[in-house]
């Protein structure tokens, strides 16, 4: 049987940016276990790890320029994934994690079989829907990286 902490409480999704760096343009989300954002420490934080994690050049045949990072402070520890589109319909996926200790001290847990939270996991599903209603399946037929941009998630779940 299962033992919980605590009950389910609902987190705030919240859109912080459209960051452009190096060609990428990427969509910010924050995520906190207490507060409505987290930190501008951590936000900042995740920008760096990101800009060490995404390739370059970020357009090719093959990438679009596009993704999307999440910062998660969670409640026990903080979260940093970062994920952009490839070959049409993948999503790369890389996930950092620091403890509350230690919170600028990240380390990469993408190699493990972690992949994200139930809270991480609904803005992935959204960042999915979004993908695929405005490249994949485009009512015009004509892929549009541009609107899958301007999808937004802001919720709380």
């Amino acid at each position: 049987m299962i033992e919980l902490s605590e009950s389910y409480q609902k987190r705030p999704i919240r859109f912080l940016e459209l960051w452009e760096i190096n060609d990428w343009k990427i969509k910010m989300y924050g995520i906190s276990y207490k507060n409505d954002l987290p930190s501008h420490d951590l936000i900042s934080k995740a920008k760096e790890i990101a800009q060490q994690s995404l390739p370059v050049p970020a357009i090719t045949e093959n990438r679009y320029g596009a993704g999307f990072v999440g910062v998660h402070d969670g409640k026990d520890a903080n979260f940093i994934f970062v994920d952009w589109w490839s070959n049409e319909n993948e999503l790369q996926h890389h996930v950092y994690i620091s403890t509350k200790e230690e919170p600028n001290m990240f380390k990469e847990y993408t190699n493990t079989s972690l992949i994200a939270c139930c809270w991480d996991l609904k803005l992935m599903s959204f960042e999915r829907d979004s993908w695929v209603d405005t490249v994949l399946n485009h009512p015009s037929g004509k892929p549009s990286v541009e609107e899958y941009l301007q999808k937004q998630l802001n919720v709380d779940i």
